[in-house]
């Protein structure tokens, strides 16, 4: 089994920045996305408690929201760092 070199090297041993940019680009928008997805409920419940003050039950349902978004969001994230190994490992 031969050794292969990290994507992100150059055969010079140099870290190859366009390749690191090309590869976090994609990932920090998908996590940019799913926390401003995940801020919506938040704000929401910022909002209904300062403008409106609602009752608590809002606010636990808002969280609970803004934390199931999280949790999708990070397995959405991770699905795409584990898809995104295995063609890098293909090729």
């Amino acid at each position: 089994m031969s050794i292969s070199r990290p994507f992100f090297t150059s055969p010079s041993g140099e870290f190859d920045t366009g390749q690191i940019l090309y590869e976090a680009i994609p990932l920090a928008k998908l996590v940019a996305s799913v926390a401003a997805v995940a801020a919506v409920p938040l704000v929401l419940r910022w909002l209904l408690f300062e403008l409106v003050a609602a009752t608590p039950v809002f606010g636990f349902v808002f969280t609970l929201a803004s934390q199931f978004v999280l949790a999708v969001g990070t397995a959405l994230v991770l699905m795409y760092v584990v898809v995104r190994a295995n063609q890098l490992a293909d090729s």
